[in-house]
């Protein structure tokens, strides 16, 4: 199977590489095309096509609070 990437964009959205499945909250899944595709998943809340990003993150000038921290364990 392949693998799945979850790119963390500085101030951006979630890039998304590899076979996934997106279900939104009502269990509704989105037709993804090839599994293998890459998406983009908005962060700032502001796309007019969530999940998906359309780069609006730019005009609000979104900052991402969260930066990723290195467990104790080296995870």
């Amino acid at each position: 199977m392949d693998r799945v990437t979850i790119k963390v964009r500085h101030n951006g959205p979630y890039k998304v590489t590899g076979p996934i499945r997106l279900i939104d909250a009502d269990d509704n899944e989105y037709d993804l095309g090839d599994r293998g595709e890459t998406i983009v998943l908005c962060r700032c809340g502001h796309s007019n096509t969530k999940p998906f990003c359309d780069s609006s993150h730019r005009d609000v000038d979104f900052q991402a609070g969260e930066r990723a921290v290195a467990q104790a364990d080296g995870r």
